[in-house]
């Protein structure tokens, strides 16, 4: 603006940018020279305009705040250097009200403008703006409401985490604590902010500090802590290093042993509860498997059945004892069946049907030209082809001493060498044996290794005889006579009388026996029911063929006269009083009273 008389052409430049600005008539809007210095060294920019929007005043911070060169200089319309400004500009002219804090988005820059109308005899003249680039300030803003987002979200992960965490500046000066580090401990963090862990050490808060260990080593590091004397807690603490390398803080992570234990226990009894359950569930579809292939309907089968199923899981050889024809060798089957071998092979082996000659080349095979007669490339046995498998060694007990000692080694090492051979041979089978006869007798004579035998009994199972089960007879008659029918095709049915008499037989064959019996019925009987004549002649039980003594004439005298011979002929055949009163279907202690009563005489004394 040009000088009058010496005078400041603009006399209002001190006041407040927020009021119009009062314009000595004399001045015009055309600055002076070092008016145009003065205003370039304002940090905001300046911008003043003409009625018409001519630019008069457009300053070097405003160049820079929009990034433009000298070219923007005084004298060109304001519209040809920002078109969208124009009209605003143009309402305030129009009305002389100003504009303050006004927020603009301009040329990619954020502005704070002030703009004021300039007043000259109470009319507007032109405009002026000042304004400020606060693109910086807003980054700022939102760098900071993002970190303050964030400082909300750590403090939220902070208190939320189940575990307690103690941070100590790098000095172990404490810094913070949260709820679960209180909940914990029980210790408030009110009394531990700001305290020193070497003071809390000595105050037997702690009995020592993780923290001073982490400052000391410089690393992680894991301790069990013990916290106001009584409570146990492990403890990790984690350094946090600076840019200088310098420990800055140590994060200490604190777990409740006592709340792990809990859970431990709770975790394990739950995997205990679960076996069970699995197991239980295993067990009872291993007796329903049993049910589909044996007759158990006796409470001492089903006690068979139920320890099979338990040592068929194991890998433990077992011991089948029991008369002849009791089912020893379906029950090994059974076992294999429902093993973890099942889909491998199942080798049964008679110990007593193969020669003593032939013994070892069969079971345990022979290399080549290991004998005359050998075959070219040799052979293996059966108890390498039953590798992965399952060997049944029906009647071991006539296995002869040298061959007990190769099986010993089978047992023990897994292997054996052929016959012929120097070359161990590996083998990984499951034993199961079988034998009718008293083993430990057999090792008092000195016939069979007491070694083996104690190898073999890991898990002994013994058959009851089928006398000892009279339950089962009637479920395996009725089994058999069905799978007859369907293989001949014909429809026999037993008469009840007949059923009678078949569960009062004592079956020394057993179960064989039982089934030989039945068949032939079915075969040589006319008709298709089968009557007491189609009975074969063992079948008549000599309990029920007494003849009364001479001369007896009541009811009374015969039926204890019957009674007597009866009771005298169970206790001849039976081991105990429980097997007699079975065998005559009376309570052992009815049976002891009659005993008594009749003054039977014989060898009773194994019957109390």
């Amino acid at each position: 603006m040009r000088k009058n008389d010496g005078k400041p052409a603009l006399s209002s430049v001190s006041r407040e940018m927020g009021e119009p600005v009062q314009v000595l008539p004399e001045i015009t809007l055309d600055p002076p020279g070092h008016w145009v210095e003065i205003l370039d060294m304002f940090h905001n920019g300046v911008l003043i305009l003409d009625r018409n929007g001519i630019i008069k005043v457009y300053n070097r911070a405003a160049r820079r705040i929009f990034g433009e060169d000298r070219e923007t200089s005084p004298g060109r319309h304001i519209q040809e250097v920002r078109p969208g400004v124009w009209p605003e500009f143009q309402r305030i002219i129009a009305t002389g009200q100003p504009q303050i804090g006004r927020k603009l988005s301009i040329a990619g820059a954020t502005v704070i403008a002030n703009r004021s109308p300039i007043l000259i005899d109470g009319q507007v003249q032109g405009v002026i703006s000042v304004f400020q680039d606060i693109s910086e300030y807003e980054t700022i803003i939102s760098e900071l409401k993002s970190f303050q987002r964030l400082n909300r979200e750590l403090e939220a992960i902070f208190e939320s985490s189940y575990d307690g965490l103690y941070i100590t500046d790098g000095k172990a000066n404490t810094i913070r604590v949260n709820r679960a580090y209180e909940r914990i401990t029980g210790l408030r963090r009110e009394d531990l902010i700001g305290r020193n862990m070497h003071e809390l050490v000595d105050e037997k808060v702690y009995d020592h500090s993780v923290t001073l260990e982490v400052i000391k080593k410089r690393q992680p590091v894991t301790l069990m802590q013990v916290v106001s004397g009584d409570k146990q807690v492990i403890v990790t603490g984690t350094p946090i290093f600076d840019d200088e390398g310098e420990i800055a803080l140590v994060v200490t992570n604190v777990r409740n042993i006592t709340e792990l234990n809990q859970l431990k226990a709770e975790l394990e009894n739950s995997r205990r509860i679960a076996s069970r359950m699995a197991q239980t569930l295993l067990e009872q579809d291993s007796v329903e498997h049993a049910m589909q292939q044996m007759v158990v309907k006796s409470q001492s089968m089903m006690k068979v059945v139920r320890t099979a199923i338990k040592v068929a899981g194991t890998q433990a050889p077992v011991l089948l004892q029991g008369e002849s024809g009791v089912g020893k060798s379906m029950l090994a089957r059974f076992i294999h069946q429902i093993s973890d071998r099942k889909e491998r092979v199942f080798v049964k082996i008679n110990c007593g049907t193969i020669p003593p000659t032939l013994m070892e080349s069969e079971l345990f095979g022979y290399e080549k030209g290991a004998f005359t007669g050998a075959m070219p490339g040799g052979k293996a046995g059966m108890i390498e082809t039953a590798h992965l498998g399952t060997v049944f060694l029906d009647e071991i007990a006539e296995l002869r001493p040298e061959m007990q000692i190769k099986l010993l080694e089978v047992i023990e090492d897994k292997t054996f060498v052929r016959v012929g051979g120097t070359r161990p041979v590996e083998v990984d089978v499951r034993i199961v044996a079988a034998t009718n006869r008293d083993l430990l007798e057999m090792i008092h004579e000195g016939t069979f290794r007491e070694d083996l035998y104690y190898r073999l009994n890991v898990v002994p199972i013994s058959i009851p005889p089928l006398r000892r089960r009279r339950e089962d007879i009637v479920p395996l008659v009725m089994k058999f006579v069905d799978s007859l029918n369907r293989r001949n095709g014909t429809a026999k049915r037993f008469d009840s009388r007949v059923i009678d008499r078949l569960m009062e037989y004592d079956y020394p064959g057993n179960v064989r026996e039982l089934i030989n019996i039945v068949e032939r019925m079915m075969i040589l009987s006319d008709g298709e029911r089968l009557c007491a004549q189609d009975l074969p002649e063992e079948t008549f039980s000599p309990a029920c063929a007494f003849n009364l003594p001479s001369g007896v004439g009541t009811l009374k005298a015969s039926v204890q006269a019957l009674e007597t011979q009866m009771i005298k002929a169970a206790i001849e055949k039976e081991a105990s009083l429980a097997a007699a009163a079975q065998c005559l279907g009376v309570h052992p202690t009815t049976l002891w009273r009659k005993i008594t009563r009749y003054g039977v005489s014989g060898d009773i004394a194994k019957m109390k």
